[in-house]
């Protein structure tokens, strides 16, 4: 499924009446109808309900009379505000204020100051709030009404439907300048929308669901899109079946470079994922001092020592050729869980990659290697796969959090393009971005997995597939087998979830795309 920004979303209803002759109108009836069944559906139906709907002077508001004419037909009760002015609305939603108008519904403006005591009574009274107010049009900061009611609105706490998006939320990049309906249920209306996923949007939209409203899918499925959401069909088709005369060569041979003095876990983590998801034989060398640890933890993994002259982490020219000569014999990489942040080892890091033919994919400590050598990556023999999570994302580009967190889709794009790297950004919804500017975002995950080593289980499962599908590819599936694998143990654990219950789930996960690939 695509992922749309909202200009592509104008295009798309355009073409809906250009080229399919289905006049706006049509849409709209479409959206009222579902808003409402899904606004009734969040609190048991509507019959005897009271709720409070309201709209703007947009085709938000459109869709949010035609909600409220549903909800009254269903037996509900409907409180109804408009900010907006009538003589500005479009056709559509004209139409929509005119019929509510028609059965006698009081449509209340919110002006002076009995108003807004009006609008306290009736939140103060209501089973629900339907969202239809901005839509998808906001960008910086509200205008004092429509902060104003929204502050209303979250005040009153009642379960609350956002009609395509939070009112607030900006579409393009999930950013809220100043204030946001926090929803619990949003109807996004014809395709997802990037503010939805990143940002803060994902927080206000609550439990997002998706309606085509009746535009033609041939529209939905446009090439001029270049997000797509991961979903379990996307990853099955990406996976060959495994051949039945498969072997350990075969499936792939894996080198992970990894831990240090106190961080072993990280290793061990990583080597393991790459076996969980199918690997035919993973490799993992460490700094000699830590040999002992790793070796008796690991029974299926061939670990190896480096020369470390006693220090507990990589560096050092011996030590860079040993690694080099292991990456001659592996069909891909990994550099980075746990190998801390020592001088020395961020220019064994930079060395190693820098000689590398086999794919790589370079994770935490070894991303941060590149901080202040950013250019040195387009220069490497391949095209790496990076994997920070968004701290480390906005320190190797060298800005704020902050900022990065509100454009990063677009940042990105341009550091996957301007530096020749498949940037895989971890966080409440991780997203797969490619130097050509294609982007992918993941449908699986929970909060659960904020927890340390999640991101190594991932980097691990990333390169343990790559002999066993095209290996640019792996993020994409990577990435939904991590978030399967989490959302299974989550059901379990719940917040108290540790990396070690994502990694024992792995399995179980492959299981499940095998069999849809079939």
């Amino acid at each position: 499924m695509n992922v749309s920004f909202a200009e592509d979303m104008r295009r798309i209803d355009g073409a809906v009446e250009e080229s399919y002759g289905l006049p706006a109108v049509a849409l709209m009836e479409n959206a009222g109808r579902r808003s409402a069944e899904e606004a009734a559906q969040l609190i048991g139906g509507a019959a005897g309900k009271v709720f409070a709907v309201f709209a703007g002077g947009g085709n938000n508001g459109g869709d949010a009379f035609a909600a409220a004419r549903h909800l009254i037909n269903m037996g509900a009760r409907v409180k109804m505000f408009f900010i907006g002015a009538e003589e500005r609305l479009s056709p559509a939603a004209h139409a929509m204020h005119s019929a509510l108008r028609a059965m006698g519904i009081e449509i209340r403006p919110l002006a002076g100051d009995r108003d807004w005591d009006r609008l306290r009574v009736s939140l103060r009274f209501a089973d629900a709030v339907v969202d239809g107010i901005l839509g998808t049009g906001v960008k910086g900061e509200l205008r004092k009404t429509a902060l104003r009611l929204i502050e209303e609105i979250n005040a009153a706490g009642k379960p609350t439907l956002a009609i395509d998006i939070p009112s607030g939320v900006e579409a393009d990049t999930g950013r809220i300048a100043s204030i946001a309906v926090r929803a619990d249920r949003t109807l996004a209306l014809g395709l997802p929308k990037v503010g939805h996923f990143l940002g803060q949007g994902a927080n206000a939209a609550g439990e997002l669901l998706v309606d085509d409203i009746g535009i033609p899918h041939a529209l939905l499925a446009g090439e001029g899109m270049r997000q797509s959401l991961i979903t379990q069909d996307a990853a099955a088709k990406l996976l060959p079946p495994r051949a039945r005369d498969a072997h350990k060569g075969t499936c792939g041979r894996i080198l992970v470079l990894a831990g240090s003095l106190g961080m072993t876990g990280a290793a061990a983590l990583a080597a393991e994922a790459a076996l969980r998801v199918g690997a035919g034989l993973v490799t993992l060398a460490v700094p000699e001092r830590i040999y002992p640890v790793l070796a008796a933890k690991l029974t299926e993994v061939m670990v190896v020592p480096l020369p470390d002259e006693g220090m507990g982490y990589f560096g050092g020219e011996d030590a860079r050729q040993k690694a080099l000569s292991l990456a001659a014999r592996a069909d891909a990489v990994l550099i980075g869980p746990g190998i801390g942040r020592a001088a020395e080892t961020g220019e064994f890091v930079r060395l190693f990659a820098a000689e590398v033919k086999a794919p790589l994919v370079m994770d935490a400590d070894a991303i941060a290697a590149f901080t202040g050598h950013l250019d040195a990556l387009r220069d490497l023999p391949q095209v790496p796969i990076l994997t920070p999570h968004l701290g480390e994302f906005s320190a190797l580009l060298g800005v704020k959090t902050e900022e990065a967190s509100e454009d990063l889709l677009r940042m990105a794009r341009d550091a996957a393009r301007d530096h020749q790297a498949v940037f895989v950004v971890k966080g409440a919804c991780t997203i797969v971005v490619y130097p050509d500017g294609d982007a992918f975002f993941t449908t699986c995950g929970n909060a659960g997995m904020a927890t340390a080593g999640a991101g190594d289980v991932l980097a691990g499962a990333i390169v343990g597939l790559m002999r066993q599908m095209e290996s640019g590819m792996t993020p994409i599936v990577g990435v939904w087998l991590h978030g399967y694998a989490g959302d299974r143990a989550y059901e379990k654990r719940g917040n108290g979830l540790i990396a070690g219950d994502i990694l024992k789930r792995l399995p179980r996960a492959r299981r499940e795309l095998d069999a849809a690939a079939r």
